[in-house]
This record gives structure tokens, sequence and C-alpha cells, in this order.
């Protein structure tokens, strides 16, 4: 409703008149704080003296506070904007007076009064207006179970500082101010939803955070803003026990943490670790390893060859990559680290000269099974620590008998000769000859663990990762019985070749960093505790063990599609393997979010045509929100040049829309170069998006549908519908699914010849 139109209009307007007020009053406050800051800050440095513990001190503190006092005005920047987007009454059981709450961005208090006068959205009390229908209600803090009657939900749209429409609800679900927010167009970076987070959404976004937690989102479900937003929701949380930096988003790659990289400053919430598997892995395996553009393998799939040979060749591909990838192969290690440590210990007792200070026995015990918990390496400095403790008693037992030997065996020359210059020369002999002996001992006793230590052969891990694969075949102790011989013989004459080119391909990451934490353990120490996987289906359930062996005691939130999984030859096929075989069946939520927010009922019910083609589903089909538009616009053509001139003049009408951004999709890059080359001197010149990018640009671009994964744009364009382009392979399904989930408002799809079986039905 019009705000002015409502009966409670003069109400609002004089409540958002007195906090806009005070937030400018609180914006001014913090400027003068802030340029006082920064004032003891640059002093600080320019006056810095390392020898002056206190100066450090301060410097940090006033560095932390003047990181907090940027974050504060820019939230109270925000709020000059739209200080708040909804409020709430509540009573709470057998009290008379109702509380009212206005909920927004950030937390706001009157410092004079110390009355709360904006409620943050991460709040307990917020639950109400997620989650809470009007009557008897209640909501969970840490005081427990508050009760009470929710007497009214009322969104508010403000904009700059106007308020402009007044609504009372009941639900969230399907309200006008979500049509309004679904209904805009597509930005360069993906946006916040606090005004507008659903209670399917609500329910990940505060669920408990020691639990590890599997969400399977249907294409435009929200998965990553969720994410991001749970992030947030934990920050504020938890903030007495944990920093931002203990958070951590593991994505995809560099290209879609940039098309994210806005909504955590909107939340308030700064230095949260960001970063993908490859980057990730690299930092852990602590070697200057180069990696092989993953597309490139992809794309070559995508672009199924009819050469037979090539054909079979790309299949092998796939199995060795889904060997690599699979717990299978983290089984067929830990059979190879057995016999590392079988033969890591010299077969040789430990002496000292020729006295055997240890057995070859007792010190193998130790290695195998006193000290088995411990990496292979570890093991060495505690052995070392016996090997020293016993060398020492015995060097000084046996210098000891030296000396006595020596006593007695001087005694026994005096009883039996005169005092003679021959007596005298024995004697100097025996004396001398004991302090030789004795020197050697302590010479040799300094360096004999040492000595003994460097005749143990110690490789970095990529160098075992190389003599696994190398040995693959003749090593006896591997459990290789249920592997194709020809798939053996594919996978280490492959990887060979790829390791001359001093490259590694992202399947050999996850199986280097779990030889490098069981033979030599994870010496850095990463302090986080809670850990977000997005597009978690691409990731195989081996890349999160390792993740979740190396940050122990650490939390998981893992979102994706499995409908959506276009890797799915390196990544995971079922959710229950991971609950399984990564969380070792202990209790793992598994959360389904089946409502598309993306698109709309026409453009979701085509995909979902397209999607009843897979063979295996395992997930939900996503159900779209009551929001209508055109229907799919399916279009032939006589070649591609002219697929591209109708997809320029459509663009002039969409122009005229004030879209904000499009999108030309075409299966491989291969296709998008041809289809680029025909845009050059046209009115619009798309941007070709190749994967390479470190930085998302939106507009008008032109991307291979495998890049298009969790993007959004205003129209899409797919540019190839055709029979040749997609068939009824399970790669395809999911490369045309996920190209036609991604517009908001528009899809056109182009073909050649015949049109693809999957759309037929459309």
């Amino acid at each position: 409703m019009v705000a002015d139109k409502h009966p409670a209009y003069q109400e609002e307007k004089d409540r958002l008149d007195y906090t806009l007020k005070l937030v400018n009053k609180s914006l001014e406050t913090y400027i003068m704080r802030k340029d006082n800051i920064d004032e003891e800050v640059a002093k600080g440095k320019k006056h810095f003296s390392s020898e002056s513990s206190q100066q450090y001190i301060d410097l940090m503190i006033n560095t932390m506070l003047q990181d907090r006092a940027e974050i504060k005005l820019r939230n109270l920047s925000q709020a000059k904007q739209k200080p708040y987007f909804a409020c709430v009454d509540f009573r709470e059981k057998e009290r008379v007076t109702k509380d009212k709450y206005y909920i927004g961005k950030m937390a706001l208090i009157d410092e004079a009064t110390m009355e709360l006068v904006i409620t943050d959205w991460r709040a307990p009390i917020a639950n109400l207006y997620y989650e809470s229908r009007l009557g008897d209600t209640e909501y969970s803090c840490p005081e427990g179970i508050i009760k009470g009657e929710l007497l009214l939900k009322r969104q508010l749209i403000i904009n700059k500082g106007k308020l402009e429409e007044i609504y009372d609800i009941d639900i969230t679900t399907n309200d006008e101010i979500l049509q309004a927010s679904l209904g805009a167009n597509a930005d360069n970076r993906l946006k916040e939803i606090v005004t507008t987070i659903q209670s399917e959404q609500n329910k990940i976004i505060r669920a408990d955070m020691w639990t590890p937690l599997i969400v399977q989102g249907a294409a435009g479900s929200g998965k990553t803003t969720i994410a991001l937003h749970r992030i947030a929701y934990l920050i504020y949380t938890y903030e007495k026990s944990f920093k931002p930096e203990n958070f951590m988003i593991i994505a995809p790659n560099r290209f879609f943490l940039n098309y994210i990289s806005e909504v955590l400053p909107e939340l308030g919430v700064e230095r949260v670790l960001q970063t993908t598997f490859e980057d990730f892995a690299l930092q852990i395996i602590g070697l200057k390893l180069k990696v092989v553009d993953g597309y490139e393998k992809i794309n070559r799939f995508v672009n199924e060859s009819k050469d037979l040979d090539q054909s079979a060749r790309n299949k092998l591909m796939k199995k060795e990559s889904q060997l690599k990838c699979s717990m299978k192969f983290k089984e067929i290690i830990d059979d190879y680290i057995i016999t590392v440590e079988k033969e890591f210990i010299p077969q040789e007792d430990f002496k000292l000269n020729s006295i055997i200070i240890y057995k070859y026995d007792e010190l193998n015990n130790l290695f195998l099974n006193e000290y088995s918990n411990l990496p292979i390496v570890k093991r060495i400095d505690e052995i070392k620590k016996h090997m020293t403790n016993r060398l020492n008693a015995r060097k000084e037992a046996i210098i000891e008998n030296l000396e006595e030997s020596c006593v007695t065996e001087i005694k026994q020359i005096k009883a039996s000769m005169e005092e003679t210059e021959e007596r005298q020369s024995l004697i100097i002999n025996i004396i001398d000859n004991k302090n030789e002996l004795v020197n050697k001992i302590e010479t040799h006793s300094k360096k004999a663990v040492a000595d003994y230590i460097k005749k143990i052969s110690k490789l970095n891990p990529y160098e075992y990762y190389k003599d696994f694969l190398k040995n693959f075949i003749t090593n006896p102790g591997l459990s290789i019985e249920n592997i194709s011989g020809e798939l053996i013989e594919f996978m280490v004459q492959r990887s060979m070749r790829v390791f001359k080119t001093d490259y590694v391909e992202i399947e050999d990451l996850a199986p280097i960093i779990y030889m490098k934490y069981k033979i030599h353990g994870i010496d850095e120490k990463i302090p986080v505790r809670h850990i977000v996987i997005d597009e978690a289906q691409d990731f195989s359930p081996f890349q999160i063990l390792v993740i979740r062996k190396i940050i122990k005691d650490s939390s998981f939130t893992i979102l994706g599609d499995l409908a959506q999984g276009i890797h799915s030859y390196r990544g995971t096929r079922d959710w229950m393997e991971i609950k399984d075989k990564v969380f070792d069946g202990k209790h793992c939520e598994l959360l389904m979010l089946e409502q598309s927010y993306r698109t709309t009922i026409e453009i979701m019910n085509a995909a979902n045509t397209v999607l009843r083609y897979l063979k295996h589903k395992n997930f939900p089909i996503g159900r779209p929100v009551i929001r209508h538009g055109p229907s799919v616009c399916v279009r032939q053509k006589k070649s591609l040049k002219d697929i591209c001139m109708q997809i320029a003049n459509d663009m002039d009408e969409f122009s005229y829309k004030k879209y904000k951004s499009m999108a030309i999709i075409c299966k491989t890059i291969d296709e998008c170069r041809i289809v680029y080359s025909y845009f050059k001197g046209l009115k619009h010149k798309p941007k070709l998006i190749t994967g390479s990018e470190k930085e998302y640009n939106s507009g008008i671009v032109i991307l291979p549908s495998y890049l298009s994964k969790g993007l959004e744009f205003d129209v899409v364009f797919i540019a190839n519908g055709s029979k040749e382009n997609y068939g009824m392979e399970e790669m395809d399904v999911k490369l045309l699914y996920v190209s036609m989930t991604r517009p908001l408002h528009r899809l056109y799809i182009y073909y050649l010849g015949e049109i693809s079986p999957l759309l037929e039905k459309l």
C-alpha cells in the first residue's frame, strides 16, 4: 500500500524522522571518533619503535578500532538511506504492555537513553518477523524460550530516507515486497536479501553452527546468498568467541568469488577468508606446483568428439578423474602409506661404535605401534628423543666402565711391576688409549642419532604421490583388484606425462594433501572454525574429507545442487556419501530448498521439463514462486550468424526495458568465440568470458554453459539448442538445465537444424 494511504502513516513517518535524526547524529559522532583514531594510528606508525611493547599494543588496538569504526560508518551511511525494513509488535506472556521492534541490517542504540532504536536482523527476536505468524508464538534466545503473542508484522519500503510503502502481513512468503525484489534487474554482483529472507532460508541461516549441514537447493533457491547471510549471522551470534577470520568460504573459482564479493560488506562483515580449493590446496602443500586449467578438461568433455579413438580416450579420462577423486583412491593411498611405513626405518641396529644401543626391532616397534597415531615424519621426532636419551645413558655407563677398567689395569701394573720407566710408559699408554676411546665415543655420540636418521629417505608429498602412481601396478600392497588394467595403465602414463610438464591436475590435489597429512603432518595452524563450501556438488567427498582432516574442530555448511553437477566425473553424485564417508555417519543434517526465487514460472517449468530426462535423480525438482512472465521463446534459424543477428535485434528491444544484464550462453568456449566474432562491428559489444577472469563484470556477455553456473542475468539467449549440440547424455541435460535457469525475466532458445530432444516438449 502507498505509505500515505495507510492508517499508521503518520506514526511510521514520525518514527522514521526520529530514527534518521539519530542516525545522522551517530554518523557525526563516529566520523569524529574515526578521525581521532586515524590520527592515533598515523602517529603510532610514524613513531613506532620495535623495542616498545606498549607502542605495539597501542597500535594494534587502534588499528582494530579503526577497522570497526570503518564498518560502523559504512553501516550508518547505508542506514541514512534505509534504516530498517520491518517492525513487529510482540507482547510477552503474562505482560500487559507490548514492545515494538524495528528490524534493520544493523543495531542502533540511542546513547542518551540507551533505548534500542533498531534491532539487528540477526538478533533472536527478529526470528518473529522471518518465521512467525500473527497470534501465539515464541522465539529462542540465550535466556531460553520466550513465549508471547505476535500482534503486528509490518513491512516498510524506505528509499533514500523516504517512506514509500507500508504492508501489514501475516507471512513473508509471496508478499508484495518479495515480488518487487524478484522482479528487479540483475546487477554486476550478488546482493543481500535481509528484507526478503523466507522461512525455509531463515532456518538454514540460523541452524546450529556445530551440526554439519548439507543443503540441496534447486537452481535459483538462493544457496549462495543464504550461505553468506549464514556467515554474517554466525559472526554476530558468536562475536565474543570468534573473529571474522575464523570463517572461510571455499568457492569453485576466483571469478565466482568476485561475483559474490559485495554481499558480506553490505551486511557489515569484513575479513572473512575467501578461497578456492585449488588455492587452499597449494597453500597447504607448500610447493610451487602449477595446476592445469580445469576448464580445458570439461571443454574437451563437452566437445564430445565423433572420432572413436578420441571418444574412447575421453571416457578413460573421465574414469581416471572419477577414480582419483573417489574414496576408493583414498583407501589405496592408505595401503601405499602402510608400505611406506614398513620400509621407513633402516633395517639395522642403532649402535655406538660396535655397541648396540637400540635394536632395529625395538625402533620399528616404537615407530609402527607406540606412535602410530602420529604422521610418519612426526614419529621420527619422538623416536629421536628415545634414541638420544638411551644413548646418553649408555654413553655415561660405557665411559664409566672405561674409567674403572683403566684404574683397575693401572693398579694391576703397579702391583706387579716396580716403578721403572717401562711401567710409567705402560700406564701412560693405558690412559692415552682410554682417553682416545672416550673421545671417540663422545665425538660419535654427538652425531650418532643424526647419522642414523639420515639413512631414512624422506620425500616431499608430491614426490611420494609420483612414486605411488609410478608403482601403482607393481606394488603388491595396493588393493586394486577391482580396477581395470586398461584404466590403471592409462592413468599412470597420462599422469606421468602431465607431471613432466611441471603441472598437476585439480584431481591430484586432494591425494597430495592427504599424503602430506598422513606422512608429514600439517604444521600450519589454520584458525578457521566454520567452513562454507559453495557449489559443493563440484567437490568430491575426498576433497571435503581432506579439508576436514586439516582444519580440525571446524564445522561445515555445504551447499549445492546435484542437478547442476556438470563436474560429476570428479564431484559428488550423492550427498549421503559425504554424510557417511566424510562425517563418519554421525549426525549430519540434510536440508532441501525446493523453492526457486530467481526466475519466472514459465522459465522454471521449461527447465524442469529438461531436468526430468536425468536418469538418476536423487533430489527434488525446483518449484518456482508465483511470478509469471512471457513464455520461453524458441526459434529456428539457418545459420549461427543468423542467430547472432536475431539476438542483436532482440537486445535492442530489451535495452529499452532497461535490463541491466544479458548473456549469450553457448555450449562450448569454441562456439562462444565464433559467436563473439559475429558481434564485431555491431551496436552491442558483448564481453567474452573464458574462465580466466578474476573479476566479474556484467552487462552483455558471451560465456560457455559450464561457466554460467551460479550467475544470474535479466535475459538469457541460448545460442544453439540443436540436437547436434544437446543430446540425451547426462552432461547435456545438466548443461542445458544450468543455462536455462540463469535468467530472471526472459529466456530465448535458438537452434539450427533439428531441435534438441530435450526441448521438444516446450
